[in-house]
């Protein structure tokens, strides 16, 4: 549905002020926001990376290992930020920087949880929290599934 068309529903003041409103939009800085939201998940991928070789240098984990604590470790340093406000303010400046790692979803998921305590630890915090973790935790299951049904549709894989 093209722009025009959706214009003609409109009234004359309400296509005006449109017009009006495009004319006085401040342009988006597209690339300082990629750039900023590169170097934000860079960041934290080094950061990531850094716990990773940690738990694999000073505990004796092996690369294959290392990558559940690294996780579990980064999911706190998330949650640990954002409860103390500091999160919200690099997602902030990041923009989806910060919100495409599993720390982004912490974070989400966190969020959630700190803005319904009010409302009681089981309607309010659990209720509210999977409001947003269950579609995800739906889809990526389901994803893995039709994955893995063409994986053993095709014989595709390591031996």
């Amino acid at each position: 549905m093209s722009t025009k068309s959706k214009m003609k529903k409109l009234t004359w003041t309400q296509q005006e002020y449109q017009e009006f409103a495009k004319k006085r939009e401040p342009a988006r800085p597209v690339l300082k926001n990629c750039f900023r939201a590169f170097v934000a998940g860079g960041l934290i991928c080094l950061i990531g990376q850094f716990v990773s070789q940690a738990f694999i240098y000073w505990f004796g984990f092996t690369e294959k290992t290392a990558g559940d604590p690294t996780v579990a470790v980064m999911i706190f340093l998330s949650v640990v930020l954002t409860c103390l406000g500091v999160y919200d303010k690099i997602a902030q400046w990041a923009g989806a920087g910060s919100a495409v790692p599993v720390t982004g979803f912490a974070n989400s998921m966190c969020s959630a949880a700190l803005e319904h305590k009010s409302e009681g630890y089981v309607l309010g915090v659990g209720g509210n929290m999977f409001k947003l973790a269950g579609p995800v935790i739906v889809y990526g299951t389901v994803s893995a599934f039709i994955i893995g049904i063409i994986h053993w549709l095709f014989g595709l894989g390591v031996k």
